[in-house]
């Protein structure tokens, strides 16, 4: 694409999103001056106003006092706080899966289907709940908790890892002091949602494998190339521009996905949302903030894997 015809495509995009902003701004002020046209209180204002309830957990601070507005920004860093490492061990437990199901050993092929099968086909609220259930009644209690490998500390408490600038956990007389603690909440939703979620991670790898030409594969074997360079040379590049695409959607599904967070009282952006509209009635204005939010979530997520994907088009092509 030519300068100017790059150029015009931006003015075009540039256009409709500001189009479309000034609408969503015109239905949101409609609908806010019809609330207070009826007496209801609408705006807003209130995120300025002190919350009146604490958050148990978050990468911020947060005090009863403090306003609103910080508790949805508590509970937006709680959301990427999770989904992020769910991505990647998504990504990593699912490609693992994708590729043993193309094994030559039928044990694999037929271990790492039934995991595919099994996973995809149950309500990811079931698995969460169960997964809750499990961390918070079959583990130890706190102050007998089971010792793993690089000094950290599980039980039903949450697990307990070594963190810079919190140290190293130590178990005292009652539980376990020190290092970073992850709580069984955040540990349900994190392992659910990576569970869950690599499930359909190892489809989209597997089908981008098989995308291959055998052809291509059976040349590079002819051409006495070993079995890491066809993977690295052949194989990987063009499985890639499959395979990337289709991630994103997965990536897309598991952020939205952490919503169900609420179920199991792990503090993300949905709960803090409710917990907001019962404190202020604010229901129209708290589900804009929260759409709002996730499709920022969804823009950014899919900007980044699109740059992502044209590199590797760009490099399948020369």
């Amino acid at each position: 694409m030519t300068g100017p015809a790059r150029r015009r495509a931006w003015a075009l995009q540039l256009a409709i999103v500001a189009l479309v902003a000034a609408l969503a701004w015109a239905l949101i002020a409609h609908a806010l001056s019809a609330q207070r046209a009826r007496g209801i209180q609408a705006g807003f204002g209130f995120l300025w106003q002190p919350a009146g309830f604490a958050i148990g957990e978050g990468w911020l601070s947060f005090d009863p006092a403090q306003s609103f507005g910080r508790a949805f920004a508590v509970g937006l860093g709680n959301t990427v706080r999770v989904a992020l490492p769910a991505i990647v061990l998504a990504t990593v437990l699912g490609t693992l899966i994708g590729l043993g199901r193309l094994a030559r050993y039928a044990p694999a092929r037929l271990a790492c289907t039934a995991y595919v099968e099994l996973l995809r086909n149950v309500p990811l609220l079931v698995q969460l709940l169960m997964w809750y259930f499990a961390l918070t009644s079959l583990l130890p209690d706190a102050g007998a908790p089971w010792r793993l490998p690089g000094g950290a500390f599980l039980s039903k408490g949450g697990l307990s890892i070594p963190w810079p600038g919190a140290g190293r956990p130590a178990l005292g007389p009652f539980n376990v002091s020190g290092g970073a603690a992850l709580t069984p909440e955040f540990l349900a939703v994190l392992v659910a949602l990576a569970v869950y979620t690599a499930a359909f991670v190892a489809e989209v790898v597997r089908a981008g494998v098989q995308a291959v030409p055998a052809a291509q594969v059976q040349a590079a074997q002819a051409q006495g190339l070993r079995p890491a360079q066809i993977t690295r040379h052949i194989v990987a590049p063009q499985a890639l521009r499959v395979i990337i695409p289709s991630l994103t959607n997965q990536y897309l599904n598991l952020t939205k996905n952490s919503t169900l967070g609420v179920a199991v009282g792990y503090p993300e952006l949905v709960s803090i949302s409710n917990t907001t509209l019962n404190q202020t009635g604010r229901a129209f204005e708290c589900v804009t903030i929260i759409t709002a939010l996730y499709l920022a979530l969804s823009l950014l997520t899919a900007a980044a894997l699109g740059r992502g994907n044209a590199r590797v088009a760009l490099r399948g092509l020369t």
